[in-house]
């Protein structure tokens, strides 16, 4: 706003502006790639240390829930008797309530992964992503009765905005810090060994089980079907326990 309003008065100021602008939000996508930094606001990127003393790590699964990927994962957990956080868009979430309600079902948890996951989110105001993310606290908390607890910002995409908008929602943001990379990784065994050769009690690992900025292509199984049944693995020959973010943070 002060970028256009200056343009406005001082016309021949607009490369700064420009610059001004656009290196606010270069800044913004440099966070990105720390999830973890509490400079844009506190985020919760690892897992208490009670947690860390019963041998806990929390996996996250993201930007579902998708009706062919969603069900195969929560069989993987059923079968390692795992519990796991799934961070559902809300928009997706309404299209496929019975498959949300069926994680919820299984011992897992539903969180607030924003409604439409737009791309632009970096760009919203105030009041834009309050309705966002609200619409999507709405969606879920109709779907399974109980309101999530918990944020994750959609691409981990914050601005100094984003925390003004949870404060009003009473959310709180969960980054990770533990990426598996399995959606631009399609072999399944580098992706279980990449988490595999970082995971410690504390993790929280960051998966997915929707398909956001991928093309499937007719046969293709993401790489998380074929990763997290070694990641379990992992987990069970270490004597480790995957629990919910809410078990972990309540």
């Amino acid at each position: 706003m002060a970028g256009v309003a200056s343009i406005v008065i001082q016309p021949a100021l607009w490369p700064w502006a420009v610059g001004a602008m656009g290196g606010t939000h270069a800044l913004n996508l440099a966070f990105g790639f720390a999830p973890g930094t509490t400079a844009l606001g506190p985020v919760i990127s690892k897992l208490p240390a009670n947690s860390v003393d019963r041998g806990e790590v929390a996996l996250t699964f993201d930007d579902g829930p998708d009706p062919e990927v969603t069900p195969r994962v929560l069989d993987q957990l059923d079968e390692a008797r795992a519990h796991a956080t799934f961070f559902c868009v809300g928009a997706r979430a309404r299209e496929q309530p019975q498959l949300v309600r069926e994680i919820v079902a299984r011992g897992h948890t539903v969180e607030n992964h924003a409604f439409s996951h737009s791309r632009a989110m970096g760009f919203f105001s105030v009041g834009r992503l309050v309705r966002d993310i609200g619409d999507a606290q709405k969606a879920l908390a109709d779907i399974t009765g109980t309101a999530p607890k918990f944020f994750r910002a959609p691409f981990g995409i914050r601005t100094p905005l984003t925390e003004v908008a949870l404060a009003r929602l009473g959310l709180r943001c969960v980054a990770w810090n533990l990426r598996s990379l399995d959606t631009i990784d399609r072999r399944a065994t580098r992706v279980a060994s990449r988490v595999a050769q970082r995971l410690v009690p504390g993790s929280i690992v960051l998966m997915h089980d929707g398909i956001e900025g991928r093309r499937r292509t007719v046969g293709a199984v993401p790489s998380v079907v074929g990763a997290l049944p070694l990641v379990l693995a992992t987990i069970r020959e270490r004597g480790w326990r995957s629990v919910t973010l809410s078990s972990a943070l309540a």
